[in-house]
């Protein structure tokens, strides 16, 4: 029996503050709404993106729709749906185009578990089959699988049958896209799950051959059925994560800004969302206590640890992420994929969480004609191993490395007006490296040795020594202090996703080196960095991971050593290159303790005539820090331990 439209409760009359699903969309709203991307400017989902997929969702299933087996929703206007009242003409042709080729479905599909009931999508391909399927679990967000719509679409109009999936748990209590039951951070009910939606898909579309795509949440799912269930044939993970608790825990410190903004996502109170033991590990983590627990539970939901799983069923894997990635920093991605023994891809890009691939996901190019890249070679990924295609994928190499703002820029003019907006588009896109494996992305190493002076507040300087080594050969016995617990100028970023979606589009953030306060920060900086010779026009070609020794003494019994790698133009001015925080427990007042650790991966080509520089701090807004404020920490470099940075260079 034919229900009600579910979507149209999406519309503001229902949902105060909500978007009006109602109302129609214009060309230009929808342009402004794709070259927006998927975050709004404070690091939550953009209204405009939420209602675009849902303007989708309720054209798509045309006033009706079957809570239970889904047969799909009967036309509304011309026959579109009513796409022609809702969506600019040439969106709504697309969807009529897409009708024309699969059948829209709203579904309550049975979880791994009784109680829950997991709100779903499906495109089911018309045409004689069988025809391949692709699942895709929704991202952590509250609006569940609407927001990506678009890429369904696009999906289905490739040939594949669609089935995309609010995982248990996320959503707001009313609509339609929520999914009953607790919340299981990608746990085991969440890969048991994914195999109940595969055994679903099986009944009702027989398709050909299965893969999962998934975004952020549903990137991290995917991996993990993908593991557990020999059925999927190929994985597009996008943002994703491969160790979950290095992402969320790692050189003892803990990334509170995510967890913070994953939880203010889920749509409702922590109390609702989550079952006990979950509560309980999301609490421990906040108060800093029982740690290992949280490392134990983050393990069990890392792709990592089913490697031996992945490699025996052969999952051929596709790999998208940033290089400032702020809620699953890029290297624990990197262990997960050099541990694959399968056919895969890493891709990387510039920019912060979803910012690539996120435009393309939510709705067609803003401007005619224009190509996204990520998930053009994700669809492309998906067509080879899923039905065949020879589109060169078998070929492709392993690795593929956007190089950091080497786009090049013109200033970007208001429309209408002409006036300059104050900010930059990009004419010329960023140049990519293709290597065979990972491996091949470093080809050298290049020691910086730290010196000491710098007394008064001026700067320590960076030497190039040849190997570690050689760095005592820049003097030891030195100490450098600094007042700890207070934040300077030298942060990661100004917010979640905010500067990594401005870096995507052209506009990196500045640093004024000359404003970070030398009270509560030690600085060490190169002398301008010329080409080592041939056709090299760089000062360095930054391509790696970068690693960094020091040795530090506290009054207190524990400290933080923030460190981050800036690119420092001639006018003091700068860019970040990578950064990684430490937190070190257990010190003797007074005493030294030498630490070695990495930062996060880069690449990134230092222009002639730049310096680099060292900036260690003791406070992030991203990270929970171990200073005690107004302490001292102190940096030194003792006979035998020197201190130094080794920089990867290819």
């Amino acid at each position: 029996m034919p229900q009600e439209n579910p979507f149209t409760t999406g519309s503001s009359e229902h949902f105060p503050g909500f978007p009006d699903v109602t109302a129609r969309l214009t060309a230009a709203e929808t342009s402004r709404i794709t070259g927006r991307g998927l975050w709004a400017a404070d690091g939550t989902v953009d209204p405009g993106a939420v209602r675009l997929g849902q303007t989708l969702a309720n054209v798509l299933l045309g006033g009706t729709a079957d809570g239970g087996e889904g047969s799909g929703g009967t036309d509304g206007g011309e026959g579109d749906g009513g796409a022609g009242d809702l969506l600019p003409a040439e969106l709504a042709a697309y969807v009529r185009e897409v009708r024309g080729l699969a059948v829209p479905a709203y579904h309550r599909v049975e979880g791994a578990t009784e109680d829950v009931r997991l709100s779903a999508f499906s495109l089911r391909q018309l045409g004689p089959g069988p025809h391949p399927l692709v699942v895709v679990p929704a991202g952590w967000t509250p609006f569940g699988w609407p927001l990506f719509l678009w890429s369904y679409l696009v999906l289905a109009h490739k040939g594949y049958h669609v089935l995309a999936y609010t995982p248990r748990g996320l959503g707001i209590p009313g609509l339609p896209s929520t999914s009953s039951g607790c919340v299981d951070v990608a746990g085991p009910h969440d890969w048991a799950d994914g195999s109940a939606v595969i055994d679903f898909a099986v009944d009702h579309f027989a398709p050909s051959a299965v893969g999962f795509m998934g975004e952020s949440y549903g990137s991290g799912i995917s991996q993990l059925v993908a593991a557990h269930d020999d059925r999927v044939a190929a994985v597009v993970a996008l943002s994703t994560w491969g160790n979950l608790a290095t992402s969320l825990y790692d050189h003892d410190t803990r990334h509170l800004a995510a967890v913070k903004a994953l939880l203010a996502l889920t749509g409702g109170p922590v109390e609702s969302k989550f079952d006990e033991e979950n509560q309980r590990i999301l609490a421990d983590f906040q108060a800093d206590r029982n740690l290992e627990d949280v490392v134990d539970w983050g393990r069990l939901r890392a792709p990592e640890s089913y490697l031996e799983l992945t490699n025996d069923k052969g999952t051929p894997t596709f790999f998208s992420n940033t290089w400032h990635e702020s809620l699953f920093a890029v290297n624990q991605v990197l262990e997960t994929f050099n541990g694959l023994e399968v056919p895969k891809r890493l891709n990387m890009w510039i920019g912060d969480h979803a910012a690539p691939e996120g435009p393309a996901l939510i709705g067609p190019p803003a401007a005619p004609g224009e190509v996204n890249l990520p998930m053009a070679e994700a669809y492309a990924w998906l067509d080879h191993h899923l039905k065949g295609e020879p589109n060169g994928v078998a070929d492709w190499p392993k690795v593929c490395n956007q190089v950091m703002f080497t786009y090049t820029t013109e200033p970007a003019l208001a429309p209408g007006t002409g006036e300059p907006t104050g900010e930059n588009r990009i004419v010329t896109p960023a140049r990519r490296e293709l290597r065979s494996d990972w491996s091949e992305v470093t080809r050298a190493t290049e020691v910086f040795g730290l010196t000491g002076d710098g007394a008064g507040g001026a700067d320590g300087r960076l030497v190039s020594v040849g190997g570690e080594e050689a760095a005592e050969a820049e003097g030891t016995g030195w100490r450098r202090a600094f007042l700890a617990g207070v934040d300077t100028e030298a942060t990661a970023m100004d917010a979640l996703m905010k500067t990594g979606r401005a870096e995507w589009a052209g506009n990196p953030k500045i640093y004024d080196t000359r404003k970070i306060d030398r009270r509560h920060a030690l600085c060490w900086t190169t002398e301008p960095l010329l080409p080592s010779g041939g056709e090299e026009t760089a000062g360095r070609r930054v391509r790696g991971i970068p690693r960094l020794r020091l040795t530090v003494r506290s009054t207190a019994t524990s400290a933080s050593l923030y460190a981050h790698l800036l690119d420092v133009a001639e006018d003091d001015t700068a860019r970040i290159i990578s950064h990684e925080p430490l937190n070190v427990y257990g010190l003797t007042p007074d005493q030294d303790t030498t630490v070695t650790w990495r930062l996060q991966a880069a690449a990134y080509d230092i222009p002639s005539g730049h310096r680099l520089m060292l900036v260690v701090d003791s406070k992030d807004p991203l990270y929970g820090d171990a200073s005690v404020t107004w302490t001292q920490t102190a940096v030194g470099s003792p006979a035998g331990e020197p201190s130094f940075l080794e920089l990867p260079l290819g």
